[in-house]
């Protein structure tokens, strides 16, 4: 059965279709030999689709996996640096899998993975605001005025944060501790919000994705995600 191009490199596990779209766009992927343009179509069965040289193959089962990322890892599919990257974590999984956003290298906690693009692109897409919390550590100590800013919104660089929420602030020492609800995925977003309200991080992790959590996954470790899990992700 014939689908559109960018829907068959996502099922293949290489991108989201909108990096795919890109591809197409940028004359990366060829369909039986000729630079494809969006919006054609083929049937892996009785066509060959190449994409940045390489011959795609027929699509996957698609999965999704909830990984526990340590600190030290960069949430690429490559890095020039030579330093570790998530998928160094999955590989007894049979799919090729990319990670869905990212979190920073010394940023730890929740992160999906998987092959699937449409799930990719209900995640990660702005528009479905998706909640992501964050346990937070940070020199320094919160009062009402940060609160206030953190919970209503601080202008970075790239524009102003949307509405966010803060919890359970508990203090020790010079350090505080909190959890930090957002729902955009600026680069370095938490980082940057608490750097413009005087906070350093020294701890980073996100706990909560949606209704995901971490329970039961130790660091360095993933586990499936069920159907219903991805049915209701993709709603």
């Amino acid at each position: 059965m014939a689908e559109r191009l960018q829907k068959l490199i996502s099922q293949a596990g290489l991108a989201s279709r909108r990096q795919a779209e890109k591809w197409i766009e940028e004359g990366k992927v060829l369909l039986n030999g000729n630079v494809a343009t969006l919006g054609e179509r083929a049937d892996l069965a009785v066509d060959q689709v190449h994409v940045n040289g390489q011959l795609l193959p027929g699509a996957q089962k698609r999965v999704a996996v909830l990984l526990n990322k340590p600190r030290g890892y960069v949430s690429t599919l490559s890095d020039p640096e030579g330093r570790r990257l998530v998928t160094d974590l999955v590989t007894d999984v049979p799919q090729r899998l990319f990670p869905v956003g990212r979190l920073d290298f010394n940023t730890e906690g929740l992160l999906l993975l998987t092959n699937d693009g449409d799930l990719a692109q209900c995640v990660s897409h702005p528009s479905h605001h998706v909640n992501k919390t964050y346990l937070v550590k940070v020199r320094g100590q919160l009062n009402r005025k940060i609160i206030y800013q953190l919970e209503h919104g601080v202008t970075l660089d790239d524009g102003k944060t949307a509405p966010a929420k803060v919890e359970g602030v508990r203090s020790a020492d010079s350090n505080c501790w909190f959890e930090l609800t957002i729902h955009e995925g600026k680069n370095r977003q938490v980082r940057r919000m608490c750097d413009y309200v005087g906070l350093s991080v020294v701890r980073l992790k996100r706990v909560r994705l949606g209704f995901l959590d971490l329970d039961n996954v130790a660091t360095g470790c993933y586990r499936y995600l069920t159907k219903d899990e991805i049915s209701k992700l993709k709603k």
